[in-house]
């Protein structure tokens, strides 16, 4: 038997902005819909955040979801649990997006607490977010349980967030916690990444500026032969144009490819400011969604080209934080901007 596995879809995401539901929308349409056909899946493990926000939806945003999701989902068996955008409270998993808005999904089983679940040969650990009210639970039920593989939604310490920012929390699980288990995989950090026997799977497609050029899509776990397969969402929707007009006679640039993009803008060599504001204009016409130029202003033939690099929020935060001198924890500051940073994206 075949399982898709997916997670962190944040339906919802960047307060359903429409520009990224269709975005969202043409992975489902065009790689995991006809995937899981193709393929001769019936079944699919949701490992959390399936929504974005834990406090409210509007309903013109749930309508396009249901419809363009969980209607075409109601003939597969659905496993999901519970991610922390997902509850309400972030001490309880008692209330709950997925609970009060998909009840009518009968094909949906909910894992609001640990529980074990059989399929085929293989038991699997469904594990919802751990928090301060359901941790002693979660913590014996790893203990007790005789699965081999556990399904999560997890903060682990070690763990790249995002390209370059690994997670380190006091209060966090380390891998210990799960050495007696063949396979984790887990949902909760974005970006893809493995060590030992833990997988953080990452989520299908990109939400941030961050998570350009990497790697999003989905899974396949194959039962009988015991082998995760990755199938790899092609599209993206951030794109940079680093902008050298002294090489380059952007009159001839084709940009039909930026058409439904974010663009960055990078300026390493503007001398034809004409043609700047030409590329500029084109841009918006052919349809992208927003341009940001950012002038880099870097006239020293000496500087390697590499210093030319922009580089995104988080990593100018992180390499701030790792330069000055401080008495508080720098792995918890940086967790703390990491939120932060999200929670002021999602407010734009």
């Amino acid at each position: 038997m075949k399982i898709a596995i997916i997670t962190d879809q944040h339906l919802d995401g960047r307060k359903g902005s429409l520009a990224f539901w269709n975005y969202f929308q043409k992975f489902y349409d065009e790689i995991f819909f006809p995937t899981l056909e193709r393929e001769n899946i019936t079944c699919v493990f949701d490992l959390g955040d399936t929504f974005d926000n834990r406090k409210s939806m509007d309903y013109n945003t749930l309508a396009r979801i249901k419809e363009n999701y969980f209607d075409r989902l109601a003939k597969y068996d659905v496993h999901m649990i519970l991610g922390n955008h997902t509850t309400y409270y972030k001490n309880t998993n008692k209330i709950n997006s997925p609970e009060l808005l998909l009840e009518q999904y009968k094909n949906i089983t909910l894992y609001t607490e640990p529980k074990e679940l059989q399929i085929d040969s293989k038991k699997f650990m469904m594990l919802p977010w751990i928090n301060s009210g359901n941790k002693d639970l979660a913590m014996q039920s790893l203990e007790d349980t005789d699965a081999t593989i556990v399904c999560g939604h997890l903060e682990i310490n070690g763990f790249e967030v995002t390209p370059g920012m690994f997670y380190e929390n006091s209060q966090a699980l380390g891998l210990t916690a799960f050495k007696k288990f063949e396979r984790v995989w887990s949902g909760h950090f974005h970006h893809r990444s493995k060590r030992g026997n833990v997988h953080y799977l990452g989520n299908p497609y990109q939400m941030f500026w961050n998570d350009y050029k990497d790697s999003r899509g989905f899974h396949i776990y194959d039962t009988e032969s015991n082998r995760l397969k990755f199938v790899e969402n092609p599209h993206q929707i951030f794109e940079k144009i680093y902008y050298r007009d002294t090489e380059n006679d952007y009159n001839k640039h084709d940009v039909q490819y930026y058409k439904d993009k974010f663009i960055k803008l990078v300026v390493e060599e503007k001398r034809d400011y004409q043609m700047f504001e030409t590329l500029v204009d084109r841009l918006y016409n052919v349809g992208v969604h927003d341009v940001k130029v950012v002038e880099t202003l870097v006239h020293d033939d000496d500087v390697d080209d590499t210093d030319l690099e922009t580089k995104d929020t988080l990593t100018l935060l992180n390499e701030y934080i790792d330069e000055v001198e401080m008495s508080v924890d720098k792995s918890d500051l940086k967790n703390l901007m990491h939120s932060l940073y999200t929670e002021s994206c999602e407010a734009i």
